[in-house]
């Protein structure tokens, strides 16, 4: 079950990213026509990203803890 948790985890970080650079490629196209708007699209996107680095970081150190209860178990 905690496999399908992280997929999950990564699958939303992936489309956190794609949303990202959706909004990154907007910012690039509005910019000289509309500098507010394209200030704006940074900005959303810069959360999405911050919030695919959390998600992986958080499926990064499930992995962890359960390569090392996976240690310990096999040092029994």
């Amino acid at each position: 079950m905690s496999g399908q948790v992280n997929t999950d985890t990564l699958k939303k970080a992936e489309a956190s990213t794609t949303l990202a650079k959706s909004m990154i490629t907007q910012a690039i196209e509005q910019s000289a026509a509309n500098p507010q708007l394209a200030e704006e699209a940074l900005k959303q996107a810069s959360q999405e990203i911050a919030q695919a680095q959390t998600m992986v970081s958080q499926v990064q150190s499930t992995l962890q803890a359960q390569q090392q209860q996976q240690q310990q178990q096999q040092q029994k």
